[in-house]
């Protein structure tokens, strides 16, 4: 599918259909509350960066393992592939643009990755 990074105010709520949805991720700081989530739901942001596609890195990952992100951020950036990398409890997701998807798994296959 396609997913959506919104910008909302640091003390704006979580928007009901956000919160609602199986996937999302959220991220509060003082300055932001960031919130990845699919394109078709209506969120009210200050800012959105539309257009991206998301990879699961399979997991559960144990939080021993080192590099693993860093591995597939390095393959990426070699070939020229902007990455947003997220990180869950059990896994990391990389989203990339959509327009970029196919340089993406071309090069992560090329490094060796398994992409289902």
């Amino acid at each position: 599918g396609e997913f959506t990074v919104h910008r909302l105010g640091p003390s704006a709520p979580l928007p009901v259909v956000v919160a609602e949805d199986p996937f999302c991720w959220v991220g509060r700081t003082d300055d932001e509350l960031s919130i990845v989530c699919r394109s078709s739901l209506a969120v009210d942001s200050l800012s959105r960066e539309s257009g991206w596609s998301c990879l699961e890195v399979q997991g559960p990952l144990d939080f021993a393992l080192t590099g693993v992100l860093a591995g597939i951020a390095t393959v990426l950036a070699d070939a020229g592939v902007s990455i947003l990398a997220l990180s869950t409890f059990e896994t990391d997701y990389i989203l990339v643009k959509r327009e970029g998807l196919r340089d993406a798994v071309s090069a992560l296959r090329e490094a060796g990755y398994s992409i289902g």
